[in-house]
C-alpha cells in the first residue's frame, strides 16, 4: 500500500469513526448531557475543595461541605425556577394570544399609514408567538434537567472525591511515556479558569437581569434571570435570545416603551459584562469567532436538543483548549478564536 492510500484510507477511517461516534452521543444524549453537567459543576466547585484541603479540612468533610452547598442551591433553584416553569408552561397561550393581537393591530396601524402589508405573508414568515414557543422548549429542557438531579448529584459527588487522587494518576501515566503532564497541566488549568470566570460573569448577569425585571414588573424575573445566566455562556448570540422573552412579555404587559426600556437595559447589561468586565477578567485568547460561535450553537444543539445549544460554546471551548495545549494542533486552536487572538498568535 502506498503512503498516499495509506493517508486517504486513515482520513476516512477516522471520518467514518467520528459520525459513529456523533451518532452514539446523539442516542444517548439522555444520559450524557447531566454527565456533563456535573462535570462542569464539579470543575467549579474544585477550587473550593483546593482551598478546604489546603486548611488542613479532611477531603471527605471538604466534599461533604461543598456537597451540601451544591444541594441547597439546587434546591433554591427547583423551588423558584421549577414553580416559574410551570406557571409559564400554563399562562404560554393567553401570552401567544396576546402577543399575536398586537402584532395585528401593529398590521393594522401600517394600514392608517397608508403602507398595505399582508397580514398573511407576515404572519407566516415572522410569528412572534412562536418565539416565546421557543423558548417555552427550551425551558423544558432545563425542567428536564432537573428531575436528574439526584443522578447529576452523585456523579459530582464522585468526582470530587477522586479529584485528590487524579494528580497521582496523571503522574504514574506519565512515568510510563504515554502522557505528557505539562500538557494535561496546561489543558486542565486553562479549563478550570474559562468554566470558572464565565460562570462567575455569567451569574453577574443573571442577577442584573433579574433585578431589572423586577424594578419593571415583568412576569418571571427569576425564571428570566436563570435563563440569561445559561444563555450567556453562548456570548453574542445567547443574549439576544436571552432578552427576547423578556422584551415580549413587557411588550405584552405594559406596552412598547416598557419593551423598548427592558431591551435598553438587556443591551447595557450585556456591553458592561461581555465587553468591558470579561475580556478584563478572563483576558484574550479566551474567545471564539462568531462563526465558530453560530456553527457549534447549531452542531451541539443538534446532537444534544436545547440543553445542547446552552452547552454548545463551553463544550467547544473545551476543544479550543485542548488543541491550544499541543503545539502540533495549536494552529487550529487560533482558527477557532478572534481575529485579535490569531494576531496575537502569529506574533508571539
Amino acid at each position: 500500500m502506498s503512503e498516499s492510500t495509506y493517508r486517504t484510507t486513515s482520513i476516512l477511517v477516522t471520518l467514518a469513526a467520528l459520525v459513529v461516534v456523533i451518532a452514539g452521543m446523539k442516542a444517548a444524549s439522555a444520559i450524557i448531557v447531566p454527565f456533563i453537567f456535573s462535570i462542569f459543576i464539579a470543575i467549579i466547585c474544585s477550587p473550593l475543595l483546593s482551598w478546604l484541603t489546603r486548611h488542613k479540612v479532611p477531603s471527605v468533610i471538604a466534599v461533604l461541605i461543598i456537597l451540601l452547598a451544591v444541594l441547597f442551591t439546587g434546591f433554591l433553584l427547583m423551588l423558584a425556577v421549577g414553580t416559574s416553569i410551570d406557571l409559564f408552561s400554563k399562562a404560554l397561550p393567553g401570552y401567544q394570544k396576546n402577543l399575536q393581537l398586537q402584532f395585528n393591530g401593529f398590521i393594522s396601524w401600517l394600514a392608517t399609514l397608508g403602507i398595505e402589508v399582508s397580514s398573511t405573508g407576515i404572519r407566516e414568515a415572522f410569528n412572534p408567538g412562536s418565539a416565546i414557543g421557543m423558548v417555552n422548549k427550551l425551558l423544558d429542557g432545563i425542567g428536564n434537567l432537573f428531575t436528574n438531579a439526584f443522578l447529576i448529584i452523585f456523579t459530582v459527588l464522585f468526582i470530587l472525591l477522586e479529584a485528590s487522587s487524579f494528580p497521582l494518576k496523571l503522574k504514574a501515566i506519565t512515568k510510563q511515556g504515554s502522557m505528557n503532564l505539562d500538557y494535561v497541566d496546561h489543558f486542565l488549568s486553562g479549563v478550570q479558569r474559562y468554566i470558572g470566570l464565565k460562570t462567575i460573569t455569567s451569574f453577574a448577569t443573571g442577577v442584573l437581569v433579574t433585578i431589572l425585571l423586577v424594578i419593571q414588573g415583568v412576569d418571571f424575573p427569576v425564571l428570566w434571570g436563570l435563563l440569561a445566566f445559561l444563555l450567556n455562556y453562548i456570548p453574542n448570540i445567547g443574549s439576544i435570545i436571552a432578552a427576547v422573552p423578556a422584551v415580549l412579555l413587557a411588550l405584552i404587559q405594559f406596552g412598547v416603551a416598557s419593551a423598548i426600556g427592558t431591551a435598553i437595559g438587556y443591551l447595557a447589561i450585556n456591553v458592561i459584562v461581555g465587553s468591558v468586565v470579561e475580556p478584563r477578567v478572563m483576558g484574550k485568547g479566551m474567545g471564539l469567532s462568531v462563526l465558530v460561535v453560530f456553527l457549534s450553537l447549531i452542531f451541539w444543539g443538534w446532537v444534544f436538543g436545547p440543553m445542547g445549544m446552552i452547552l454548545s460554546v463551553p463544550l467547544t471551548m473545551l476543544v479550543k483548549l485542548a488543541l491550544e495545549s499541543k503545539e502540533s494542533t495549536r494552529w487550529i486552536s487560533v482558527l477557532l478564536g478572534t481575529g485579535t487572538d490569531s494576531q496575537e498568535e502569529a506574533s508571539n
